[in-house]
C-alpha cells in the first residue's frame, strides 16, 4: 500500500478511539486543536511554501484521515473533506490574534477536515503559518515533523519514505496492547483510585472535563540539568517530583497527576500522528531528601513505563470517558532539534502555541529546548481564580529554584506553601456537572419489554455471564469501546440509534432498555 494513501476502513488507533468517544459526547472540541505558528522572515515565496504544504499532506496522509464507525468498530477513511491550504493579507493583524481565530475553526473527525494550512501575510517581507490540526491526527512531536517536512519541502528536498505505514503501525500496537492487557490490570489493581478532591489555592471546584481555559507562563530555571544529573534523575521526573511534592504540601495525600507519555517505536518516529498515552503517576509521601523522593518517583515511572501502550480505561473498570484522567496533569517534551531552515528566510516557531482550552483543573505543559525550557500552567478558571493559579506557578519557580541550588537538600528545609485549609472541594465531574444535557426522560418509558434484549447485548460486549440489571456499566470494566460495540448491537438487532450521552446518564440496562422503549414510542 503506497503510504500516501488512508486504506478504506482502516482500523483506528486506541488514542483515537478515545479522542472520537469524547468528541462524540461533545466534551472535546477545541481543547483538542493543536495550533502551531511559524514566522518567517524575509522574501517569502507564497506560492512555494503553500506548494510544501500540499507536499506535507500528501506525505502524511494521517492528516486528511477521517473516522467512521462500522459495525462497532471505528476505523479511518479519507476524509470528505480534505486539509485546507489557504493564502490571506492579514497586515496590521496581531500574530495571536490570527493563531486564536485559527484555532477557533471546526474541526471535524467525521467529515475532515482534520488540520489546516494557512499562510498570513503581516508585511512585505513578513508571514506567518498557522497550522491547527486535531489531536486525533496529531501530537507534540507531529509538530517537529511537520516543521522539518515544511522546510525541506520549501527548499525542494524529496520527502524521505517511511518505513512502515500508519495502519500497519496501530495494527502492532494493538497487538502488544492486548498482551498487555493482563499484567496491566493486575499493575493498576493496587495503584489507580479515581479520586476527585484536590487541595489548591484559589480553587473552588475541580474538573476533569474540557472547559474555556487561561494560562499563565513562565520559564524553568536555567541551570535544573546540572542538578538532575547530580540526582541520577531527568529533567522531566525532577519537575514531576516537584509538582508532587507540592502538591503533598498543599495538603494532598496520595494524588495521582496524569501524564502524557509517548508511545513511539522506532519505526513510527517519522510518522505524524497521535502517539501518545495518559496515564496516571502516584507517588510516595514525599519524605527525606528531595532527591532520594525524585529517584523513589523514577522508579514508580519506570514501572509504568511498561505498560505506557494501554489506556488505562482497557485496564481497569470503572473509568468513564473524560479529557483528563486527574484533575492535574502534565505534558513534558523534549526538543534536541534547533530552528527549521527555510532558504533565503528567517523562521522562528511558538512552539506552545495556545488553543484558548484546559482539559482538566490545572495542566502544566513543558517544551524543554537547547535554548531553554519554557512552562505553562493552563487552569481553568470557572473552578481555579488566576490568583490561585499565578501562586501555584510562583511556589513551583521557588521550589525548583532552591533545588537547583541545593539538590540534596532535606525537603522540610525547601521552601514550600502552607497547607491549604480545610474546605479543600471534593466534587467529580467526571459523569455529571460538566457534561452534555440528559438524552432524555429515559425512566418515563417501559423499560420491561427491551430487558432480556439489551441484557444479552451487554453480556455479550462485556464477556459476562450474569449482569445486574441496575450495574453500573463502569464498574464492570466498560469502557467507550464497549459503549461504540452495544450502540452497534443495538442498531441491528432493534433498530434503534442510542447516543452515546445517554451511557453517562443511565450506564444501566435497565436504563439502556428505557432509552430503546423512548426512541421506539417516538419512531411509531
Amino acid at each position: 500500500m503506497s503510504p500516501t494513501l488512508v486504506d478504506e476502513g482502516e482500523q483506528a488507533s486506541l488514542a483515537q478511539h478515545g479522542m472520537w468517544i469524547t468528541e462524540q459526547m461533545g466534551c472535546g472540541g477545541r481543547v483538542y486543536h493543536m495550533p502551531l505558528a511559524i514566522r518567517l522572515d524575509g522574501p517569502v515565496d507564497v506560492d512555494r511554501l503553500l506548494a510544501a504544504c500540499h507536499d506535507v499532506i500528501r506525505a502524511h496522509p494521517q492528516l486528511g484521515a477521517a473516522l467512521t464507525e462500522r459495525e462497532g468498530v471505528l476505523r479511518r477513511v479519507p476524509a470528505a473533506v480534505p486539509p485546507p491550504v489557504g493564502f490571506e493579507d492579514a497586515s496590521g493583524r496581531e500574530p495571536r490574534e490570527l493563531v486564536e481565530r485559527e484555532a477557533s475553526l471546526a474541526l471535524d473527525l467525521r467529515t475532515g477536515p482534520t488540520a489546516r494550512f494557512t499562510v498570513f501575510r503581516l508585511a512585505p517581507e513578513r508571514h506567518l503559518l498557522v497550522v491547527v490540526a486535531h489531536h486525533a491526527v496529531f501530537d507534540g512531536m507531529s509538530k517537529d515533523i511537520l516543521v522539518r517536512g515544511l522546510a525541506r519541502a520549501y527548499a525542494g528536498l524529496p520527502t524521505p519514505a517511511l518505513p512502515t505505514t500508519y495502519g500497519e503501525a496501530v495494527e502492532r500496537e494493538n497487538a502488544r496492547v492486548a498482551e498487555l492487557l493482563g499484567d496491566a490490570a493486575e499493575f493498576w489493581r493496587d495503584r489507580w483510585r479515581d479520586r476527585q478532591d484536590l487541595r489548591l489555592p484559589g480553587l473552588s471546584g475541580v474538573s476533569t472535563r474540557a472547559a474555556a481555559g487561561e494560562a499563565v507562563d513562565f520559564a524553568l530555571p536555567a541551570d535544573l540539568a546540572v542538578a538532575a544529573d547530580k540526582m541520577g534523575v531527568t529533567r522531566f521526573e525532577l519537575v514531576l517530583a516537584a509538582v508532587h511534592t507540592l502538591l503533598a504540601a498543599y495538603g494532598n495525600e496520595g494524588t495521582a497527576v496524569a501524564v502524557d507519555l509517548s508511545t513511539r517505536t522506532e519505526e513510527t518516529r517519522g510518522h505524524i500522528g497521535p502517539f501518545v498515552n495518559e496515564l496516571p503517576v502516584p507517588a510516595p509521601a514525599p519524605g527525606g531528601t528531595f532527591a532520594d523522593f525524585a529517584r523513589s518517583l523514577r522508579e514508580e515511572l519506570r514501572a509504568v513505563y511498561r505498560f505506557r501502550q494501554v489506556p488505562l480505561a482497557r485496564a481497569v473498570g470503572g473509568v468513564s470517558p473524560r479529557t483528563a484522567l486527574t484533575p492535574v496533569s502534565v505534558s513534558y517534551r523534549r526538543r534536541d532539534g534547533g530552528a527549521p531552515e527555510f532558504p533565503g528566510l528567517e523562521a522562528s516557531v511558538d512552539w506552545m502555541s495556545f488553543n484558548g482550552a484546559v482539559r482538566g483543573t490545572l495542566h502544566l505543559q513543558v517544551v524543554d529546548a537547547p535554548d531553554g525550557a519554557a512552562a505553562r500552567l493552563q487552569f481553568n478558571p470557572l473552578v481555579l481564580s488566576r490568583s490561585g493559579c499565578e501562586a501555584v506557578a510562583g511556589h513551583l519557580l521557588s521550589l525548583l529554584r532552591a533545588v537547583a541550588a541545593a539538590p540534596d537538600a532535606d525537603l522540610a528545609g525547601l521552601p514550600l506553601p502552607s497547607p491549604v485549609a480545610d474546605g479543600a472541594v471534593e466534587q467529580s465531574f467526571a459523569r455529571t456537572g460538566e457534561g452534555p444535557a440528559s438524552a432524555g426522560a429515559t425512566g418515563e418509558a417501559d423499560a420491561g419489554p427491551f430487558l432480556a434484549e439489551v441484557g444479552e447485548i451487554w453480556r455479550e460486549v462485556l464477556g459476562m455471564p450474569e449482569i445486574g440489571l441496575d450495574e453500573d456499566l463502569f464498574d464492570l470494566g466498560g469502557h467507550s469501546l464497549s459503549i461504540t460495540q452495544i450502540i452497534a448491537k443495538v442498531r441491528e438487532r432493534m433498530d434503534v440509534e442510542l447516543s452515546f450521552d445517554v451511557f453517562f446518564d443511565e450506564p444501566t440496562i435497565t436504563g439502556i432498555a428505557a432509552e430503546v422503549a423512548r426512541l421506539r414510542e417516538e419512531a411509531c
